[in-house]
């Protein structure tokens, strides 16, 4: 059994965003010689995500839209949490959209339908920020 990881580092200029991570995570399956195996990919702040869909700029301003009904940044005053900070509803949005995929890996490549894509979700952004990559394998 072969182990590989790797921190991939993200700072955006927006409080929230999306980022297509497939080909950094396909780098990393490149760099690993792994062929046969698993790759997990997770987000190490609670207030980011990583999750799997279509990358497709209509169904991104829908993330945008559903998250904010759901969780409102604005009023900071609606979150118990929001006494030293103002990011309670990243916290909540970071729930929703998940922390980590956990991928398969066949004859050296992700194990994909034909939509899947990996994106990184901020959603307390402007600061650097941290994804594992761990794959296991052979």
């Amino acid at each position: 059994m072969n182990y590989y990881r790797k921190e991939l580092w993200f700072e955006t200029k927006h409080r929230r965003d999306l980022i297509n991570i497939t080909r950094k995570v396909e780098e990393c399956i490149f760099e690993s010689k792994i062929k046969e195996g698993f790759v997990l990919v997770n987000a190490m702040h609670i207030t980011a995500s990583v999750f799997i869909n279509d990358d497709e700029s209509g169904l991104h301003k829908d993330f945008e839209r559903f998250l904010e009904r759901l969780a409102p940044e604005k009023p900071y005053s609606q979150y118990y949490h929001n006494t030293f900070e103002d990011n309670a509803d990243a916290h909540l949005k970071r729930t929703i959209m998940g922390r980590e995929v956990v991928c398969a890996i066949t004859n050296g490549k992700l194990d994909f339908g034909p939509w899947e894509q990996i994106f990184y979700g901020e959603f307390d952004g402007k600061r650097r920020k941290r994804v594992l990559v761990k794959i296991i394998g052979e």
